[in-house]
C-alpha cells in the first residue's frame, strides 16, 4: 500500500473517530445500532458517459451515537484531489438533499480535506466546483443514521480556466464493478465506519507530501480575495478586510504597490504629500534708510513678520521586485514638488533688497526634488544582502540627526549591505543645483560645489540595540558670484573682504544611536579640516580646524520620554591668526535638543548692521553666513553650547505634547567683536523655551498635525548686539499624505 494511501486512511480513521466524539453526547454502549439501510442492487452493465462506484469496504455499520435514536445524524469526510493527485484546497462542496431540506456546504482545507456533521440521514447530491477545473456532481449518495461516510474525489483541470462548463454528472452505479481499465474514478466511497487495522510500522515510516503537492492552484497570487469578517458585530470599530478603493491608501490599493502593474513583479506607488505651514513671530528688524513708517526714528522697528505657504511634493514610483524584505531589482522615482508662498512684513526691505517692493510678498516655485534610476549590482547572500546603484536627483542624511550633511541633489550613490543587513554602507558624489530662495526646492542652475560621501552603519555595536556610524564627507565649494531671487548678495558673503574664494573641507565623524537597556543613547562627534582661499572675517587664507559634538539621553517612563542633552560647536578665538575654529556644516537639519520647536533653532536672526545671520532658521549653529542654502560655509565663527531639558508626554495615542527647555552661550565671541566693532560682548545669549503639541487622526503619518509656541529670552552677550526684548514664535504645520 502507498504512504499516501496508508495516510489518508489513516486520516479517515481519526476524522471518522473525530466526528463521531462531536455528535457523541452520553449514549450508553448497550444502545443497539440502527439497522442499515439496504443497498442498491448492482447492475450488470454500467451505462455509457459514466463512473461506475466502487463498493465500499465490506465492514459492519457504525453509527453515530446520539441522545435519542431517532435523532441519529449523519457525517461526511472527503479528499478531493486532482487527476495528478495533488490535493485541493478551496474546494466548494454543496450537499443538497434529493428529496427535501437544508442544503449544506463545505470548502477543503490546504491538504483537500472537507468535513461535514450533523447531516440528516437521506440521499443527496454533492456537486464540486473550484475556479479553474471542471465542476463536479454525485447524485445518489445515501448517508446513514449514525454512519461516517468517507469518500474520494478526483477533479479533471479545465482546458482554459476562463470557461464555465457545465457539471459532469456522475450516477452512481451499485454493485461490484470496477472502473473501466485506464480511467481513474472521480468518485468512489472509501468506507462508512474507521478503519480498525492499520500497518502501524508502515505509518510510522511513510513520508507526507513535500509542499508543492498540497497547494491551492492560484494563477494571480496577487489577486487573492479576502473573506468578509465584522469583528465587531453592530458595534462601531475598525473593520479589516475592508472594501478595495482607488482613494484609500490604507487598505490594499494598486496605486500604493500592493498589486503589480506589469506582470507579477512590477509595481507602481503613488505618493501625494502637501504640507502647510504657518508662522507668525516677532524679530526686531531695524528700521533702515526707508522706514515703512515716515517718521519712525528708533534703531528697530516693528518686528512682526508672518509667513504662510504650502508645498505638494507629487511622487512617482515604478519597481521591480517583491513588495517588502528583498531589495528591489530595480527602480524609477520621479518627485516634482510645488510651492505657493506669502510673506507679511512691517518693515520695508525685508521682502526684498528693493524698498519699493513694499512689506509683502507673494511667490511661487516648482522644482524636481526626485529624479533618479537605481539598479541592483548583486545579491551578496541568501539573507538579502545586496550592493545597488542609484543615479540622479536624489535623498540623503549623512547621520541619524541630520547634523552636517541634509539634502536632495543630483548625485551617483553605491550603497548596500553585509552580514545579514548589520553592516550598511553608502558610497556617493553630489553636484549641487541652485535653490530658489523663498521655498527651498531646487533650480536648474549649477551651484558650483560638490560633496563626496562615504559612511558605514553596524548594527548592534557594543550591546544589541545601538547602531554605530563613521563617516568622511569633502566638501569643495567654489569661488562663485550670486545674488538670492530677492537680490540680495549670499555669495561671497557681504561683510569683510567681499571677494569670490573657494573652500575645501572634510569632515570625519562617529556618531551612534539606540539604547542600552532602558536608556536611551544618541551622539555624535565630528572634527572638520580642510582650508578656506580668503576667509571674509579674517581677510586672509585660513587653515581650518574646528569640532563638533553632541549627546541625548532620555528615559522612556510609561507614556513619558524624559530627555537631556547638550550641544557644543566650536568657536574661533582668535579669527586673525590663520586657523579658522569654528564649526560650520554643509547643509544641516538638525533634530536635535528641542529641533523645530526651538525658537533660536526654528527662526533665523540676522545680525544688525551686517549682511549675514547670526543663526539661519532651522540651525542652531551660530555661523556667520548670508545663507544656509545658497551661501558659503563659514569657520571664523562664535561656535556655541546648547544645554536642553525635555519631555515628551503621550497624552493619548493620538496626541504627544513636547516640551524644552534651552540655555546657550557662545564659545568664544572674538568674531562678533571683530565683525561688530564692539568689545567684550558676553557669552550668554539666553533661554529658549518652548511647548507643542503633535496630534496623528488615524493613528499614522497620513495626516499630522503640529503646533507650538517658542520663547527666547535674550541673555546679557545678545541683549548686547541684538534686543532686550523677548521674541516669540507661533507656528503650525499640518501634513498630509495619500
Amino acid at each position: 500500500m502507498a504512504p499516501r494511501r496508508v495516510a489518508w486512511l489513516v486520516l479517515v480513521s481519526l476524522g471518522c473517530t473525530c466526528l463521531q466524539a462531536q455528535n457523541d453526547q452520553a449514549t450508553p454502549a448497550s444502545t443497539p445500532a440502527p439497522q442499515a439501510e439496504s443497498q442498491p442492487q448492482a447492475s450488470e452493465t454500467p451505462q455509457a458517459g459514466t463512473v461506475q462506484q466502487q463498493r465500499p469496504l465490506s465492514t459492519p455499520a457504525r453509527r453515530v451515537p446520539g441522545a435519542r435514536m431517532s435523532s441519529y445524524g449523519s457525517a461526511i469526510l472527503g479528499m478531493i484531489e486532482s487527476r495528478d493527485g495533488i490535493p485541493l484546497g478551496g474546494v466548494q462542496v454543496t450537499l443538497q438533499p434529493i428529496v427535501s431540506g437544508k442544503i449544506a456546504t463545505a470548502e477543503t482545507s490546504g491538504d483537500g480535506i472537507f468535513r461535514k456533521r450533523d447531516l440528516v440521514p437521506g440521499k443527496y447530491q454533492l456537486t464540486f466546483s473550484l475556479p479553474g477545473y471542471e465542476p463536479l456532481m454525485q447524485t445518489g449518495v445515501i448517508l446513514r443514521a449514525g454512519e461516517v461516510l468517507a469518500i474520494e474525489v478526483r477533479m479533471t483541470a479545465s482546458a482554459t480556466a476562463a470557461a464555465a462548463p457545465k457539471s459532469r454528472e456522475i450516477t452512481v452505479q451499485p454493485g461490484t464493478g470496477a472502473t473501466p481499465e485506464g480511467e481513474m474514478a472521480s468518485y468512489r466511497e472509501i468506507m462508512r465506519r474507521p478503519a480498525k487495522d492499520i500497518d502501524q510500522t508502515q505509518f510510522a515510516q511513510m513520508e507526507l507530501p513535500p509542499d508543492s503537492k498540497v497547494a491551492i492552484p492560484e494563477p494571480d497570487r496577487w489577486d487573492l480575495t479576502l473573506p468578509p469578517w465584522v469583528r465587531f458585530g453592530d458595534r462601531p470599530g475598525e473593520y479589516p478586510y475592508s472594501s478595495i478603493h482607488w482613494w484609500d491608501p490604507f487598505n490594499r490599493n494598486r496605486y500604493k504597490g500592493d498589486y503589480p502593474v506589469i506582470g507579477q513583479n512590477t509595481f507602481f506607488v503613488f505618493t501625494g504629500t502637501s504640507v502647510t505651514g504657518a508662522d507668525v513671530k516677532r524679530l526686531y528688524i531695524p528700521s533702515g534708510v526707508s522706514a515703512a513708517n515716515p517718521g519712525s526714528q528708533e534703531f528697530f522697528g516693528k518686528g512682526g513678520v508672518a509667513l504662510l505657504q504650502e508645498t505638494l511634493r507629487l511622487s512617482f514610483e515604478l519597481f521591480h521586485g517583491d513588495t517588502s524584505f528583498k531589495p528591489v531589482d530595480w527602480r524609477i522615482r520621479i518627485t516634482p514638488a510645488f510651492n505657493v508662498n506669502q510673506t507679511w512684513a512691517q518693515q520695508n526691505g525685508v521682502v526684498n533688497i528693493d524698498v519699493r517692493e513694499g512689506t509683502s510678498r507673494l511667490d511661487a516655485h516648482v522644482g524636481l526634488q526626485e529624479a533618479f534610476v537605481e539598479k541592483k549590482l548583486a545579491d551578496l547572500s541568501a539573507n538579502y544582502d545586496f550592493i545597488s546603484f542609484r543615479l540622479g536627483i536624489q535623498q540623503f542624511n549623512s547621520d541619524f540627526r541630520g547634523l552636517v550633511f541634509t539634502e536632495e541633489q543630483p548625485g551617483a550613490r553605491l550603497f548596500g549591505n553585509l552580514l545579514n543587513n548589520r553592516l550598511q554602507y553608502n558610497a556617493a558624489y553630489f553636484w549641487f543645483l541652485e535653490k530658489d530662495t523663498n521655498s527651498g526646492l531646487n533650480r536648474f542652475r549649477n551651484r558650483h560645489q560638490q560633496v563626496m560621501v562615504a559612511n558605514a552603519y553596524y548594527q548592534d555595536f557594543i550591546a544589541k540595540g545601538y547602531t554605530a556610524e563613521v563617516s568622511y564627507l569633502y566638501d569643495k565649494d567654489d569661488a562663485s558670484i550670486h545674488y538670492d531671487e530677492n537680490g540680495f548678495l549670499t555669495r561671497p558673503a557681504p561683510i569683510g573682504a567681499v571677494t569670490p574664494h573657494g573652500i575645501q573641507s572634510h569632515y570625519i565623524g562617529i556618531t551612534g544611536n539606540g539604547h542600552f537597556g532602558r536608556i536611551n543613547l544618541s551622539n555624535a562627534f565630528y572634527q572638520v579640516l580642510g582650508h578656506d582661499d580668503l576667509n571674509p572675517i579674517a581677510g586672509r587664507r585660513t587653515r581650518i580646524d574646528a569640532q563638533m559634538a553632541a549627546v541625548e539621553l532620555s528615559l522612556d517612563k510609561d507614556w513619558i520620554k524624559f530627555r537631556l542633552s547638550g550641544f557644543f560647536a566650536s568657536g574661533d578665538s582668535n579669527p586673525r591668526d590663520g586657523v579658522a575654529r569654528g564649526f560650520d556644516a554643509i547643509v544641516e537639519n538638525q533634530s536635535f535638543s528641542g529641533g523645530i520647536f526651538s525658537f533660536f533653532n526654528r527662526e533665523g536672526i540676522r545680525l544688525t548692521g551686517t549682511g549675514v545671520t547670526l543663526t539661519p532658521p532651522d540651525s542652531f549653529l551660530t555661523d556667520l553666513k548670508s545663507s544656509k542654502t545658497e551661501g558659503q560655509v563659514n569657520y571664523v565663527n562664535p561656535g556655541i553650547f546648547v544645554f536642553n531639558v525635555g519631555t515628551d508626554v503621550d497624552f493619548t495615542t493620538k496626541m504627544r505634547g513636547i516640551f524644552n527647555l534651552d540655555y546657550m552661550r557662545f564659545h568664544h565671541t572674538a568674531p562678533l567683536d571683530l565683525l561688530l566693532f564692539q568689545s567684550n560682548i558676553r557669552s550668554t545669549i539666553g533661554l529658549d523655551y518652548s511647548a507643542g503639541l503633535e496630534y496623528r487622526p488615524p493613528l499614522s503619518e497620513n495626516i499630522v498635525i503640529i503646533g507650538g509656541v517658542s520663547a527666547l529670552s535674550p541673555g546679557d552677550g545678545l541683549r548686547q548686539i541684538y534686543t532686550r526684548q523677548t521674541l516669540v514664535s507661533l507656528f503650525t504645520t499640518v501634513r498630509f499624505q495619500f
